[in-house]
């Protein structure tokens, strides 16, 4: 029986990355093809073929702090100029475009309301997090540079899994990405591969054979 869900924070419980980093790229004039060569090396790196030691994986566990990775990623990048886009403030910009999602926010308060834990498990990039109303979310936090773990490592699902009190059968863990899913899932924890609230919702409902939706 589930009864503890485990969820990330970018791109589920906010509006897509893609959409946030689009935006980005518009407003610094950052050329869009150089971008995605070099964040596919980053990224391929830290989530498929690393050996643990990439900027990616640092800044994730608060090993390096935001500013010098801001320096780093601002010297492989280039603008349509061909110049280096400004490094400070570059997370900033390039996360700014994130917009909340109460659809998954009241999903979330309902879950709780039945007595489901439910605990936030989120890679940082050095980001801040809106946390006004997270006491009425969630039971626990676990934020990837405050506790220096980052999925896809098991010890991070492993002491998300303590703070809930809960085993890896007894929870399921919503994320974008699927390498994280599969991480989870090793350990037995359900998972949900998040494509679009609607869908994440009706999944959960179904796995957790619970209304979720208020009724309009």
């Amino acid at each position: 029986m589930v009864t503890g869900v485990l969820i990330d924070w970018g791109g589920v419980l906010t509006t897509s990355l893609s959409v946030s980093i689009a935006k980005w790229i518009e407003a610094d004039g950052i050329d869009a093809d150089h971008y995605r060569v070099v964040m596919r090396e980053l990224v391929d790196h830290a989530y498929r073929d690393g050996d643990g030691n990439s900027v990616v994986h640092a800044l994730e566990r608060g090993e390096l702090d935001g500013p010098s990775f801001e320096r780093d990623l601002a010297a492989r990048l280039r603008t349509v100029d061909g110049v280096p886009p400004v490094a400070e403030g570059l997370l900033d910009r390039m996360f700014a475009g994130f917009e909340r999602v109460d659809a998954m926010y009241d999903m979330l308060r309902a879950v709780r309301e039945y007595g489901v834990k439910t605990c936030l498990v989120s890679n940082s990039w050095s980001n801040s997090y809106p946390r006004d109303d997270w006491d009425g979310v969630f039971d626990a936090i676990v934020i990837s540079g405050e506790v220096g773990m980052r999925k896809p490592e098991p010890r991070i699902f492993h002491h998300a899994l303590d703070l809930v009190g809960l085993s890896g059968e007894e929870c399921v863990f919503i994320d974008d990405i699927e390498a994280n899913i599969i991480a989870a899932g090793a350990l037995g924890i359900s998972g949900i591969h998040h494509r679009d609230p609607d869908t994440t919702i009706t999944k959960l409902e179904s796995l957790l054979r619970l209304t979720l939706r208020r009724a309009q």
